[in-house]
């Protein structure tokens, strides 16, 4: 595949836009969740105005009102365009997708088309706790396959776990992070395809969630797993919520492998009513004409990035960060610093800064804590201060 890399926009730099005082204004989970004096670093949302296009368009339809049920096919249309230019990946078909509510209701869906009651679903842990909570919740087991200590998939422990996942002839699947939270791995094609091999020899079925897919730093290419030699049988769930910034506007895209389009069929029609059309229109503009918004956003987050890794190597040198490949979002080896297995709740009872604790996302989360590096520099300048007064 051969992929266009990110361009100079000669946008401004949207982590930059907003001041403090402004974004406490914002009624959503990040900024309400604790009281004032508590700097949010946690929750996946992003400090940034909306891309103008999403603007034009949402405002458009609120002018027409255009309000009511989602229809047609402008959205994957859109996500398809975006995959060709930005992945070079042309094998995105319009006629193998679907809407659905969101990417966690959708791994549900697909979940729920290739396993039964009591399956098994593989995990990498640590990772995305709703991975846990989603599969739990509908009646499947979780077996984790921890990353390596490079937080990288660790092929032969992969190998093992879906060996146990399918004894006795058990359904099994294996829910893919690609790239991977919290740790901003951006697994390589070469990976992917021993994956889908090992898959294919265990008779696992592969749900990839690569809703960070857009989020990638400099010079890291995204390989959508469909892609990959014997992905043909994955199913895959997009959205443009992560990148731009849309969480509160529902909706998000199940993808199939040409081998996977028959599960896909047998997808329940009522689920394509839980989209929001709003959140459809807004995802489409995004996709299609909020490249320009993305890649100063990308260029911001690669200076946060290194922003974030100097400023612990000189305040708390016993954090152990690796800066991500993609997302926006630090994982934080704190086990150094004597802090328990909870260091986001001393930072935040001592700090004032509110993290994310790793005890959630599984085998190798405890000691650990994610960090939301998708605001200003000042903010992050200040969330670092206050976890190194933490330990004053």
């Amino acid at each position: 595949m051969t992929r266009i890399p990110h361009e100079t926009s000669g946008e401004p730099n949207p982590l930059r836009t907003l001041t403090l005082d402004r974004l406490r204004c914002r009624t959503s989970m990040k900024w309400r969740a604790y009281p004032d004096d508590v700097l949010p670093l946690w929750v996946a949302e992003m400090d940034v105005p909306l891309a103008e296009p999403v603007v034009h368009a949402l405002t458009e339809a609120l002018a027409l009102g255009d309000t009511g049920y989602p229809a047609g096919t402008g959205y994957a249309e859109a996500l398809a365009g975006f995959a060709e230019k930005r992945w070079g990946w042309d094998g995105l078909a319009v006629e193998r997708t679907a809407i659905v509510p969101d990417v966690m209701l959708g791994v549900v869906e697909m979940l729920k088309l290739i396993t039964g009651p009591g399956d098994s679903v593989v995990v990498n842990s640590p990772v995305y706790p709703p991975f846990y909570q989603f599969v739990e919740h509908m009646d499947r087991r979780v077996i984790e396959a921890p990353l390596g200590a490079d937080l990288r998939i660790d092929l032969d422990t992969l190998d093992e776990t879906f060996r146990r996942a399918t004894t006795a002839g058990r359904r099994a699947a294996f829910l893919l992070c690609s790239p991977h939270n919290p740790t901003g791995t951006v697994h390589t094609a070469g990976e992917l395809a021993a994956v889908a091999a090992l898959a294919d020899r265990h008779g696992v079925r592969v749900v990839a969630d690569e809703i960070h897919a857009p989020i990638t730093a400099g010079g890291v290419d995204f390989v959508p797993y469909l892609s990959v030699p014997g992905g043909e049988s994955g199913l895959s769930l997009m959205s443009a919520s992560k990148a731009w910034n849309l969480a509160g506007l529902k909706a998000a895209l199940a993808v199939a492998g040409p081998a996977a389009a028959a599960d896909l069929a047998r997808l329940p029609e009522e689920v394509s009513h839980g989209p929001s059309h709003l959140g459809i229109i807004a995802h489409s503009a995004a996709l299609r004409d909020g490249t320009a918004w993305l890649d100063a956003l990308l260029a911001g987050l690669d200076d946060n990035r290194r922003l974030c890794a100097d400023l612990l190597a000189e305040h708390l040198p016993a954090i152990t960060y690796r800066p991500g490949e993609a997302t926006y979002l630090a994982w934080l080896d704190c086990r150094a610093l004597g802090l328990g297995d909870d260091p986001a709740d001393v930072f935040l009872r001592r700090g004032r800064v509110a993290l994310n604790s790793g005890i959630p996302f599984g085998t190798g989360g405890a000691g650990h804590v994610r960090l939301n590096l998708a605001t200003s520099p000042e903010l992050i300048t200040e969330g670092v201060r206050r976890m190194a007064a933490a330990l004053d």
